[in-house]
């Protein structure tokens, strides 16, 4: 006699430990090239007389770094942005793999379409939008895309601008040395309003953080009028 199966009471959210390792990494990764990359950028502005706080650099005291060295800490940011991109490669090559092995990308991250996007950014923007752990909503899946993009832009990218004559045809494909800086700054840019997007998300939902640390997470099944929307 077969018996009915017993319905979910809760939703779960579960992230093997190879994702983990591979999301952990590039988070790391991102946080040096980022630091790294805009003491770079001080010492050759792109936009203007700009400059980032040395604070939130990465390069070590310029005042030191001229003393002992006669550079301002621009050759440690190199080292250390060197440091990051190759973290940063092996991360995304790791994090590619898994998701389209795995069917994380197709499952997790499809289907997407404009028309979803609008809908449901236009949900979230009126605090109508639904959470349920370990599904995402269109916007969501978009920011993934974008995110999964900008990384690679950025590395194809910074190769340009780091061997603009051993890569020459990879510099001449983003306009020359200047436009290939100009691209490389402006999907960092990108990648650093993912990253306040995405922490803002984490802080608002949790347990997402705790299925990344611990591999799994899980929380009651709302009903219709009980699933908790954004804001609420």
């Amino acid at each position: 006699m077969k018996t009915k199966p017993t319905p979910a009471t809760h939703d779960i959210q579960e992230h093997p430990l190879v994702l983990r390792i591979a999301h952990w990494l590039q988070a790391l990764a991102i946080i040096i090239m980022i630091g790294s990359g805009w003491r770079i950028y001080n010492s050759v502005p792109i936009f203007g007389e700009y400059r980032f706080p040395i604070w939130a650099t990465l390069g070590g005291d310029p005042m030191e770094s001229k003393i002992a060295h006669m550079d301002p800490g621009v050759a440690n940011a190199l080292n250390w942005h060197f440091t990051g991109l190759w973290l940063l490669l092996a991360s995304y090559l790791l994090f590619l793999a898994h998701g389209i092995i795995s069917g994380h990308f197709r499952r997790d991250y499809l289907p997407v379409s404009p028309r979803r996007i609008f809908n449901d950014l236009l949900a979230a923007l009126t605090f109508r939008l639904p959470h349920r752990l370990g599904e995402y909503n269109a916007v969501q899946r978009a920011a993934y895309w974008f995110a999964l993009f900008s990384v690679l832009m950025m590395i194809l990218s910074g190769l340009a601008i780091w061997k603009p004559v051993q890569l020459s045809w990879l510099t001449w494909c983003f306009g020359g040395y200047p436009a290939a800086r100009v691209i490389h700054f402006l999907f960092m840019t990108g990648i650093c309003l993912f990253i306040i997007v995405h922490v803002t998300l984490v802080a608002i939902v949790p347990k997402t953080l705790v299925a990344m640390v611990l591999g799994r997470a899980a929380e009651p099944i709302h009903t219709a009028a009980e699933v908790p929307h954004a804001g609420e």
